[in-house]
């Protein structure tokens, strides 16, 4: 899980006060509707006493507010409009879109597509796509994935240097159980196996059993933004074999169109 923390402190136009107040609003998550300051501290690291004065300053700007019955905090207008400012900022979900149900035909009603950005060591859900008969899966706009454990997040790793995919790995061992250090290597070791052969990446049970799912970078001119596409949804329903044949080349097609529309867009 991403923790909201700059990837480096190190450069002196930092503003770490900022970095912590930022971090205090993206400990809330879609289950978390109000959290206290005991709470936020545990979920971003910062000491609970710098959590009560963030919170304090975030209440005065209208991005908290306060439950008087509880004493603790949800996420207030404020921090909303940020939010959909951003949204505005950008027609790239709206593209995103017309590509993810491209890329989900099937007579698979349980199929299903999403575009993501790199925070951190994580995941983040920009645009997803599924059908109506579709039951539930676990992304959801907004929602949040491992970036080693998941096909998605393989993908954006592709997009990186081999010393930034080192970097990013040696960070996620820093934050890991020492047991998990082999796995989470081999797992970037299937990435570059995977990328090298389909061109995209492939998870099959190694984030949760019961998801599935193949993803592929967008990568952007400037490369400002680390992005990927993945299809996949239940394991039931979406067996790896089956994935491949009728995904595999719709999600390479839609992550080559979503990258040459930036590239358009970047050159106009």
């Amino acid at each position: 899980m991403g923790d909201g923390l700059p990837e480096d402190e190190s450069d002196p136009k930092f503003v770490s006060a900022l970095a912590r107040g930022i971090g205090v609003l993206r400990a809330f998550r879609r289950a978390d509707i109000t959290l206290s300051n005991q709470a936020l501290a545990a979920h971003t690291g910062i000491p609970k006493a710098t959590v009560t004065r963030l919170t304090h300053t975030l209440c005065k700007l209208g991005c908290l507010s306060m439950v008087e019955a509880t004493g603790e905090y949800r996420l207030a207008a404020g921090a909303m409009t940020l939010g959909l400012s951003a949204a505005v900022a950008t027609d790239l979900q709206d593209r995103a879109m017309r590509e993810l149900e491209e890329m989900c035909v099937s007579d698979n009603a349980n199929v299903a597509g999403g575009l993501s950005e790199r925070h951190n060591l994580s995941m983040i859900y920009l645009a997803t796509y599924r059908k109506p008969r579709a039951l539930a899966l676990s992304f959801n706009l907004g929602g949040e994935a491992p970036l080693f454990a998941t096909a998605i997040g393989r993908a954006a790793l592709m997009a990186l240097s081999a010393d930034r995919q080192e970097d990013l790995l040696d960070r996620a061992r820093h934050r890991a159980r020492s047991d998990t250090h082999d796995k989470l290597a081999g797992w970037l070791d299937k990435a570059r196996e995977d990328f090298a052969t389909y061109g995209y990446c492939t998870s099959f049970g190694d984030w949760r059993k019961e998801i599935h799912g193949i993803a592929a970078p967008v990568v952007l001119p400037d490369r400002s933004r680390n992005l990927a596409l993945n299809v996949g949804g239940l394991s039931f329903f979406n067996p790896p074999e089956t994935l491949i044949a009728e995904h595999g080349d719709r999600l390479l097609t839609a992550a080559a169109n979503l990258s040459l529309r930036q590239t358009d867009d970047a050159q106009g």
